[in-house]
């Protein structure tokens, strides 16, 4: 009988199978050119973070005094293992680019074919020529406000909003203080002493870290939103009720009368809308404060005009207004922390599937923070804002 099977019985025993090919680990050079836009202060890669890279093999390229605004010197980062350069174009001759701000088209010039820059874009800021550049150098654009978490949250558009929250609080009590025109209030509940009133106009991240603050700090709260949904989320997560209402003219108005301080902390899809008009605050008390966090997408107070951290404050109608666009900024170090930390993984787990081409088909989070592949606008949303024609991502790497 065993001479008529075809196989051998060595042939019919199980045999091992290869199910999956070893990824080839990528080494990646990076560079970390000094920031030039107004007000960035702001650095990507802490000391830390570059230790820890360079124990897995990478190489990182760092600007001469490209840390000193974050309060971190060369020193640090040459002891981290960086190499340090006073060569600006030395440091975009990098595969790897790493910056907060988007790069000037300038900046662009001095990059080779196909680099990699992973940095924000602001696409409000942005202009057709900085794309133009883009796809001239066939350069593969990533945007830390497009890269999704696990739990399909954006990470570094939390973080930052964190920090914009958990300030536009403590800005709000310096201000209160100022001289020539604050009231002198402390903002903390005193015993015997009527607690600060706090207005916030928006229920989502910066609004509920704000409120956290102010609460922390003894303040009465009154959060407005049109979301039921988001000022439902906004009531669990601070895990007390809170005073909440819609956005109704009448109300707000009567809360903007009584507070010390309204914070505005509303997102619309292109513009912020304009929910307190000029006559609102004009009503409101003399010496009262304004922070507007949504100044860098126009603003919800009819009053407010961008400030810089040099001159960040005016006063309109008897109320002290802030309208500084990048708050994180102010605080750099704590910032760069921030961003460093959501960074620094993405670069470990991109070196470990083989490079970034291997890391976007892994995935999808990293993947939806592509918005330019090898010189193509692959990003829908940069697309419909500058009229460009685009590709899906998705067509293109599978």
């Amino acid at each position: 009988m065993s001479s008529l099977t075809p196989f051998t019985k060595q042939q019919l025993m199980p045999q091992e199978e290869k199910l999956e090919v070893a990824r080839h680990r990528s080494e990646l050079f990076i560079g970390l050119p000094k920031e030039t836009s107004y007000q960035e202060r702001r650095i990507c890669l802490t000391p830390d973070a570059v230790t820890s890279l360079v124990a897995h093999g990478h190489r990182v390229m760092i600007e001469a005094g490209a840390g000193l605004s974050s309060s971190y010197t060369d020193k640090e980062y040459s002891d981290a293992g960086a190499e340090i350069t006073h060569d600006t174009k030395k440091v975009f001759s990098c595969p790897v680019i790493l910056k907060v701000e988007p790069p000037t088209v300038k900046e662009i010039e001095m990059m080779n074919m196909q680099t990699l820059v992973i940095s924000a874009i602001q696409l409000k800021t942005q202009r057709k020529e900085y794309f133009e550049a883009l796809a001239a150098k066939k350069i593969t654009a990533l945007a830390f406000e497009f890269i999704k978490d696990e739990d399909g949250s954006y990470p570094a558009v939390k973080s930052l909003s964190e920090i914009a929250g958990t300030a536009s609080v403590l800005i709000a009590s310096e201000l209160m203080i100022n001289q020539k025109i604050g009231k002198g209030l402390l903002l903390g509940n005193i015993t015997g002493v009527p607690p600060t009133e706090i207005v916030i106009i928006g229920a989502g991240t910066v609004a509920e870290f704000a409120a956290k603050t102010a609460l922390g700090l003894g303040a009465n709260v009154k959060v407005f939103d049109n979301s039921i949904t988001r000022l439902r989320r906004l009531q669990n997560n601070l895990n007390q009720r809170i005073f909440t209402s819609t956005l109704q003219e009448k109300t707000l108005l009567k809360s903007l009368m009584r507070c010390d301080v309204a914070i505005g902390a509303m997102r619309g899809k292109n513009r912020t809308p304009i929910v307190v008009t000029e006559t609102m605050v004009e009503h409101m008390k003399k010496g009262a404060v304004i922070i507007d966090v949504c100044i860098d997408t126009g603003g919800c107070f009819e009053t407010s005009e961008i400030t810089t951290h040099e001159k960040p404050t005016f006063v309109k109608n008897n109320v002290i207004h802030y309208c500084v666009p990048n708050i994180p900024s102010r605080y750099s170090k704590t910032a760069s922390i921030s961003i460093s930390n959501i960074i620094s993984p993405f670069l470990l787990q991109m070196a470990d599937d083989g490079g970034i081409e291997s890391a976007i088909r892994c995935n999808q989070g990293l993947k939806h923070g592509i918005y330019f592949y090898h010189g193509l606008l692959t990003n829908r949303a940069v697309a419909d804002w500058f009229s460009i024609p685009y590709r899906d991502i998705n067509l293109i790497v599978f």
